[in-house]
């Protein structure tokens, strides 16, 4: 069992309409890549693509992978290649979602972006991670209000 001690945050550096296929194709392809570059990758529908068991090693960052987990957002770059956080609403509640299951299963791990370990000089994920999560707000709260404000649904008879 491998000890983990980072969870460690990236964007895919791609436009946000990449596909999981095209990222793991250049990572074999043209980097002569192995193993993928994330553990997990979170499409902009929300729904999480698992491409590598945790306890296999990912090439997310360079030095620091043997006891890290990585986990992506399909996006980080404008249409003019630029970095930007462009993680649509779903990408941000599935991120939280996946950090605080990581946190609970890895608990003394620290969560980072990969722009925070030295050395590292790429916008990567494109926001400050731990600045982020001192003020996300799961949206769940807000959603027990409205489930409480309604009615019960009509439920059809069986056929």
């Amino acid at each position: 069992m491998r000890t983990i001690k980072n969870i460690v945050v990236h964007c895919t550096a791609t436009p946000t309409d990449a596909t999981v296929t095209a990222i793991c194709r250049y990572w074999r392809e043209q980097l002569g890549w192995k193993n993928p570059g994330y553990h997990y990758i979170i499409l902009r529908d929300g729904s999480i693509d698992q491409l590598l068991d945790e306890e296999l090693i990912a090439n997310g960052v360079a030095g620091h992978n043997a006891d890290s987990i990585h986990v992506a957002y399909i996006g980080g770059i404008d249409k003019d290649g630029k970095p930007i956080d462009n993680r649509s609403d779903m990408q941000r509640h599935t991120l939280f979602d996946i950090l605080v299951w990581l946190c609970e299963k890895h608990q003394s791990a620290h969560i980072v972006g990969h722009r925070d370990f030295p050395g590292v000089s790429k916008a990567c994920p494109c926001f400050d991670v731990r600045e982020w999560l001192r003020y996300y707000v799961p949206p769940v709260i807000e959603n027990i209000n409205k489930i409480e404000d309604e009615d019960e649904p009509e439920l059809s008879p069986a056929a």
